[in-house]
């Protein structure tokens, strides 16, 4: 086995610097944006830029104060919402990590004994006590680090989305660049935090575990399971919040009052705000952490047992922290492309922009990994694969990368086509409104299981071409190859929902039809990078689930998985079961809580006077308290299904059905997911497309308020949980039980299977 280029020393160094850079380029891009005032005094020193045109209905200096006001209405609900779910999840955060010390410790009955290795039992490992404690810890970490993730990116999106319209007074290209700027703080915040707290704690824990390596990555797991824990109640925590809000709003104000969205004078315009960005940024942000650590921590579980962590090589270990390193250097580079070396000048360029940046960071990323690939790893090594070695070589590993790398890409695209109103899907969405609202969810519905169909062949390859050259690891490190770009990705999914509250403020804030025109336009191109971004979330979350799958199988120490025996064959159907049970409950739960708001708003709309002309201010904040009651009670009950399923079944059931359950519920969730994020997609832009009336086949469905446009809200409404709440939170359903059941396997395996042993 030929010894690779990069020393350890060199590893060492070239981790926490990569991670540091891309902190310190996500405050500069925060400064920058800093630089747009909310304040008229001091932003009235003559020497800002002109406007293209001066506000009607109000000077200068009342449009900012406006704007800032709304801001500050949004940014406070927004604080308020997350304190108030990080309290209840705070709960669940302390004992879940009890549960897990119990469960691992009991083990071996709380043993401080060092024990044989699992997969060498020449060599002597640390107690099972010892992995109890770390996962425990780690498992802390992660959850801590989710948590400020989804926080961070709210604050910056609540920071930037009135500054994002006062831009677009100056035109849509400064607009588009402040809006990608601010998403890039969140991308590149969460994707170099993420990357530094996982490699100190790896080197905290390796001052114990000294050379105990399996021991070591074995407990490092558990940061993957509290990243994903705490996406799962961000993510539908968020969703049902910010869903109901938007269904009341645009019910009872586009279709029953024929009001514009985003009305000042709709009651559940702050709310429906509001839920932008606690469940479009801090739950996604979330959401993709989770993904990020659990495809590294699947790799180096799988890792520790190869010849990487026989030999003790650190640099060859650490392979997928390199990747990430190097993806946050790329995602730098391509950033720059979208915001200084080249300038989006009217509303056709907006969508190119965010396409070519998925594509320069792949096309980049590509020889980013081939120079990983060359000197971090040895020429020809090792990789564990169910019982036996498997001999790689370096260059193998290195297309395993690419492969998720492009299939990435290739979801992206497919997505697009999809879901973006430029191209004849969504536009055949929209001309299914002629007839009504139940053809445009005929058609929308089509759409989305239609969509499903090339990003499962894409996953599919992905799958057999890594498996077939690196087993399991193989498969995830090309989970990681799909998330190297994690930066970008984040950028662009969190440009979306602050352009979305940027036009919302603009109407709000009674700003001209011009700029409400300039941030549609910015909104329209969001909505379809927002289910790019998922599409990602979901595929990555479709390989990471298989490599954490394959890690469960081999550390329970389940020979074959044979799904003809009734153990497993249960499994699979109950697991298939698990995403349309947790989608009906999820959607449920939205549709409860708008049932309510569309009450309100209603009742608002009747009984204050002066409210539709005007003259009276609505009560926003009642609104904003039936979202945020809400969703802090409908959240639990989804997400002890995804927590308490492993735990049930592993304890009664065994290994055998639980890994039957695992795999069902990837192969559904998968499907399901990408179809239920596409329709709602699709819905959503063909509203748009009738409502920007930007070519003559699109006035002829509209304008505003016509009955094809109201059957496109009415499809939207529908689509709105589909997209946000249920497509999305589908994907950690599928990577939160896999990596749970990795987890507590040793435990499972030593004390599961009651009922089989008492019967």
């Amino acid at each position: 086995m030929a010894g690779q280029i990069l020393s350890e020393k060199g590893t060492q160094i070239i981790i926490p610097v990569c991670a540091v850079i891309g902190i310190a380029f996500s405050l500069l891009q925060w400064i920058v944006v800093s630089f747009v005032k909310l304040s008229p005094d001091k932003s009235s020193d003559g020497k800002k830029e002109p406007l293209i045109e001066e506000e009607e209905g109000g000077n200068d200096r009342s449009v900012i104060i406006r704007c800032a006001d709304i801001q500050n209405a949004i940014s406070e609900g927004a604080t308020s919402f997350l304190f108030t779910e990080y309290q209840y999840v705070g709960v669940f955060m302390v004992s879940f990590a009890i549960l897990i010390f119990l469960f691992l410790g009991s083990v071996e009955g709380f043993s401080t004994k060092n024990r044989p290795c699992t997969y060498d039992t020449s060599r002597m490992c640390k107690p099972a006590l010892a992995t109890a404690v770390f996962s425990t810890i780690s498992f802390l970490l992660g959850a801590v680090t989710s948590v400020v993730s989804g926080f961070l990116g709210m604050k910056i999106a609540t920071y930037a989305n009135a500054r994002t319209t006062l831009e677009a007074r100056k035109g849509v290209g400064k607009a588009f660049i402040l809006a990608f700027r601010s998403g890039a703080v969140m991308g590149f915040l969460l994707a170099a935090n993420g990357l530094l707290v996982l490699y100190a704690a790896i080197n905290l824990f390796k001052l114990f575990y000294g050379d105990d390596w399996e021991g070591l990555f074995e407990s490092i797991t558990g940061y993957g399971l509290g990243g994903s824990s705490m996406a799962l109640f961000g993510r539908v925590g968020g969703g049902i919040y910010t869903k109901a809000a938007d269904v009341g709003a645009d019910l009872v104000g586009k279709v029953e009052r024929n009001i514009p969205e985003d009305d000042p004078r709709n009651p559940a315009v702050i709310a429906d705000n509001v839920g932008d960005n606690v469940g479009d940024i801090a739950g996604m942000g979330s959401d993709l952490f989770g993904s990020y650590a659990e495809s590294s921590c699947a790799a180096l579980v799988v890792g520790s047992i190869s010849s990487f962590g026989i030999s003790h090589d650190f640099t060859a270990m650490c392979y997928p922290l390199l990747i990430s390193s190097v993806g946050i250097l790329v995602c730098l580079i391509t950033t720059l492309f979208a915001t200084d070396f080249f300038e989006v000048r009217n509303v056709n360029e907006i969508e190119p922009a965010l396409k070519n940046q998925l594509i320069i960071s792949t096309v980049m990323m590509t020889f980013g990994i081939a120079m990983i690939s060359w000197i971090a790893l040895p020429t020809t090594f090792t990789i564990f694969s169910f019982g036996q070695q498997k001999e790689v070589q370096n260059w193998q590993l290195f297309l395993c990368v690419c492969v998720g790398l492009l299939s990435g890409l290739l979801i992206g695209f497919v997505t697009e086509y999809y879901t973006s109103n430029a191209y004849s899907p969504v536009q055949d969405v929209a001309d299914a409104c002629r007839t009504g609202a139940a053809t445009n969810v005929i058609f929308g519905l089509a759409l989305g299981y239609k969509s499903a169909i090339v990003p499962i062949f894409a996953i599919t390859f992905s799958i057999f071409v890594s498996f077939s050259f690196a087993a399991m690891y193989g498969i995830a490190v090309a989970a990681l190859g799909m998330l190297s770009t994690i930066a970008t990705g984040l950028a662009i999914d969190a440009y979306g929902p602050i352009s979305d509250n940027a036009g919302g403020i603009a109407e709000m804030a009674g700003m001209s039809h011009r700029i409400r025109e300039r941030t549609d336009a910015l909104d329209a191109a969001g909505n379809t990078t927002a289910a790019i971004g998922k599409g990602f979330a979901i595929g990555s979350a479709a390989l990471v689930s298989l490599a954490l799958f394959g890690a469960f199988v081999s550390r329970a120490e389940i020979e074959v998985v044979d799904v003809l025996t009734p153990k497993v064959f249960i499994g699979l159907l109950v697991g298939a079961m698990l995403p349309y049970w947790f989608s009906a409950m999820t959607m449920k739960s939205v549709g409860s809580a708008a049932l309510k708001m569309v009450e309100e708003v209603r009742r608002q709309f009747n009984t204050i006077p002066g409210l539709m002309e005007g003259t009276t201010k609505p009560d926003y904040a009642t609104c904003v308290k039936i979202s945020t009651d809400a969703s802090i009670k409908e959240m639990i009950p989804p997400g002890a299904l995804v927590m308490l399923t492993p735990l049930i079944v592993g304890i009664f059931f065994g290994v055998e059905t639980l890994s039957g359950v695992l795999a069902g519920a990837l192969v559904s969730g998968v499907q399901i997911a990408i179809s239920a994020s596409n329709t709602g997609g699709a819905w959503d832009n063909a509203k748009k497309y009738i409502e920007a009336g930007v070519s003559e086949h699109a006035r002829s469905l509209g304008p505003k308020g016509s009955d094809a446009h109201k059957a496109a809200v009415i499809g939207d409404t529908i689509g709105d949980p589909l997209k946000d709440t249920s497509g999305p939170s589908l994907n950690i359903l599928i990577k939160l039980m896999a990596v749970e059941s990795l987890v507590f396997a040793p435990f499972f395996a030593t004390h599961g299977g009651l009922l089989f042993k008492i019967f």
